[in-house]
């Protein structure tokens, strides 16, 4: 088996943390790198990722994902918030770091503009924040793999209220939405769940071949 596979074995969605550990630096670096690398539609990666470490606005938080503990207990909470102004100025920005990474005239890249210009247009603004609020889900899968690898415990969440979440940190504001949010730590020893069998579908029931 592979030591990736191993990894993703050894992970669980951690319930409880212990909340004297703290991620290093440079784990944390690594993690960020990760996220950072991520796939995305085009490369366009229409999103921020905010990581919350301020205790008092953790627990503000806290509140607004139902009183879960691995909000505050775990070493930094990852908040996926997508881009709910996703145009046209989008695109010029990405274009423009293509062109200055890859050192290819931006105007060489004017067919690529166009064909993601069109593709955006004809979306409706529901389409499209749905869009990129799927997007975030790829870069929190980066996440986990990368937290697994590196023996850091994570724990993927979707119980919160997005629009408590957007109030307390002025995401309104910003033209983002919390889509998607992750708790990064370590296990507490007393987190039964650790020790649960991993439950999966087998490979005949999940993968079809045609």
């Amino acid at each position: 088996m592979s030591t990736f596979l191993e990894s993703q074995n050894w992970r669980y969605a951690t319930k409880q943390y212990d909340a004297t550990k703290k991620i290093s630096a440079e784990d944390l670096n690594t993690l960020k790198e990760a996220v950072r690398l991520s796939a995305s539609s085009y490369g366009l990666q229409p999103y921020k990722v905010v990581i919350v470490e301020n205790p008092e606005l953790r627990e503000q938080l806290k509140a607004a994902a139902y009183g879960q503990t691995q909000v505050t207990d775990a070493s930094h909470l990852f908040i996926f918030a997508n881009d709910l102004n996703l145009d046209a100025k989008s695109v010029e920005a990405y274009i423009k770091n293509i062109s200055e990474t890859r050192g290819v005239p931006a105007d060489a890249l004017g067919g690529f503009s166009d064909m993601m210009n069109n593709v955006i247009s004809n979306l409706s603004d529901e389409a499209k924040n749905n869009w990129t609020a799927k997007q975030t889900y790829i870069a929190l899968g980066n996440l986990l793999g990368a937290a697994a690898e590196l023996k850091i415990d994570a724990t993927p969440m979707e119980g919160f209220n997005p629009a408590a979440f957007n109030e307390i940190l002025g995401f309104d504001k910003l033209g983002l939405n919390a889509a998607v949010i992750a708790t990064i730590g370590y296990r507490h020893t007393e987190d039964d769940t650790q020790h649960y069998k991993k439950v999966r579908k087998s490979q005949e029931e999940l993968f079809i071949t045609l």
